[in-house]
């Protein structure tokens, strides 16, 4: 078992308060990513659950038994850190061993753990090397693997792969999700990277200034953020956002005015907003529409263009709009420097924010994801 609750942790350090009001159930089995940006509190808030920062309001419980004042060492949960860690006079199969070794265990039962996780991380025909014989993936999996020897009730991964290269950290996500998989263990995972955090977890929990700012599963915060700052921390590239003109609030569908002038019918219910309030409208650089099905246009002009090869990503100069405004195109799209661009706008697509950044409720019904 590995269920963890939380009820309204909190963290001061010198009376400064750096997380606050944290709730949270997080269920055995289940792979949750706590992401954010950096200085959000997530990494202590993985350092309380370790036991490794002192709590200072609320209380945590594993499987009902509370934890606050528990030292680290009794807490059954292990923990990867940022830094491998490894020790380089010893073997692989001795660094996985070290941890039972201080705890006395028994020989055979070390021997048998090691060889267990070794096979489980594919790290069998490394067992007599060390570290420096190691690549950058094969060390962090001895990492993983000293803590899976340990055999927690809930693993905790701070930033496991930031010291990787770009290829190898897609090659370490895969093997991350597939270690879940087989162990069907609870996972605690702290990232910076959104992307890690879309492909990895069962539901994210987005901080934001040492609070959450939603909870949920990742296709979940991506298409129905509940504010502004969930829906560009979510999804690269960053969504787009153009300033707007409340017109027609409706509870169905809200009409605003574009900077251009034109009016936009936004499905999204915004019963809330008054005829005239200032807000956001939000647009994916995958959901514009061809003109001739849009519910309203936007002209331009070609700024910069990312050719990705499986992608191309335009970058447009917009007529009365600050920055670009990016729409993710077809591979092969023929583009030239400045070329003029139309927009199509869809009230479908879009989202829509208030003028403190709190989404309207989206209108749309999108098949397999829940609210």
């Amino acid at each position: 078992m590995g269920h963890l609750t939380l009820t309204g942790i909190g963290k001061d350090y010198d009376g400064v308060e750096v997380s606050r009001d944290i709730d949270l159930s997080i269920e055995d089995g289940e792979f949750v990513v706590f992401v954010g940006p950096s200085g959000c509190g997530k990494s202590t808030l993985l350092r309380m659950i370790a036991g490794l920062e002192e709590i200072s309001r609320g209380e945590m419980c594993l499987d009902g038994e509370r934890l606050n004042e528990t030292p680290p060492q009794e807490r059954d949960i292990g923990m990867v850190f940022q830094s491998y860690a490894l020790y380089p006079h010893m073997t692989v199969a001795e660094n996985m061993a070290f941890g039972l070794k201080l705890a006395h265990a028994d020989k055979a039962e070390i021997k048998q753990r090691v060889e267990a996780a070794a096979h489980t991380l594919q790290l069998s025909p490394l067992l007599d090397r060390r570290p420096k014989a190691l690549s950058g993936g094969q060390r962090q999996r001895v990492a993983i693997g000293r803590t899976l020897v340990k055999q927690p009730r809930v693993f905790l991964f701070d930033e496991p792969l930031s010291n990787l290269d770009a290829s190898l950290r897609v090659e370490m996500r895969v093997q991350l999700a597939e270690l879940h998989r087989r162990l069907g263990a609870t996972m605690v995972y702290v990232t910076h990277d959104q992307v890690e955090a879309m492909t990895l977890a069962d539901r994210i929990v987005l901080l934001s200034s040492g609070r959450i700012a939603q909870v949920g599963a990742p296709l979940t915060l991506y298409h129905f953020p509940e504010s502004l700052e969930v829906a560009a921390f979510i999804g690269s590239p960053r969504i787009n956002t153009l300033p707007v003109t409340v017109i027609d609030p409706g509870k169905r569908r809200t009409g605003v005015r574009l900077p251009n002038g034109e009016t936009l019918p936004v499905a999204v219910d915004g019963s809330r907003l008054t005829a005239g309030d200032t807000a956001t409208l939000g647009i994916r650089a995958e959901d514009f529409v061809t003109p001739d099905t849009a519910d309203a246009l936007l002209q331009g002009r070609l700024g910069v263009a990312e050719r990705l090869g499986y992608e191309t990503l335009a970058h447009i100069d917009v007529d009365g709009v600050e920055g670009t405004v990016t729409q993710r195109l077809d591979r092969l799209a023929c583009l030239e420097p400045r070329q003029a661009l139309t927009l199509g706008l869809s009230g479908e697509q879009c989202h829509l924010f208030d003028a403190e950044g709190q989404a309207c409720p989206r209108q749309v019904e999108i098949p397999g994801i829940a609210r």
